[in-house]
């Protein structure tokens, strides 16, 4: 499982995905997202710009991501 440190006070999921290589571009995270592909804590979500602050565990295409504080 790969973790991401956030920076600021949060990061959000596209550019997650993005950060982790789990997609190329924010166009790729967009679809990726709005196709229901990637999951936030077990529960799909499509919100591309979902605020991610710490302890979030991401899953896409059977790639785990962990956000950290």
């Amino acid at each position: 499982m790969q973790t991401i440190q956030v920076r600021d006070d949060y990061i959000k999921l596209g550019q997650a995905l993005k950060a982790a290589g789990f997609v190329t571009s924010g166009v790729e995270a967009k679809i990726v997202i709005q196709n229901g592909e990637v999951k936030v804590n077990g529960i799909v979500e499509i919100q591309r710009g979902k605020k991610l602050v710490g302890g979030e565990i991401i899953e896409f295409k059977n790639n785990k991501l962990k956000i950290e504080k």
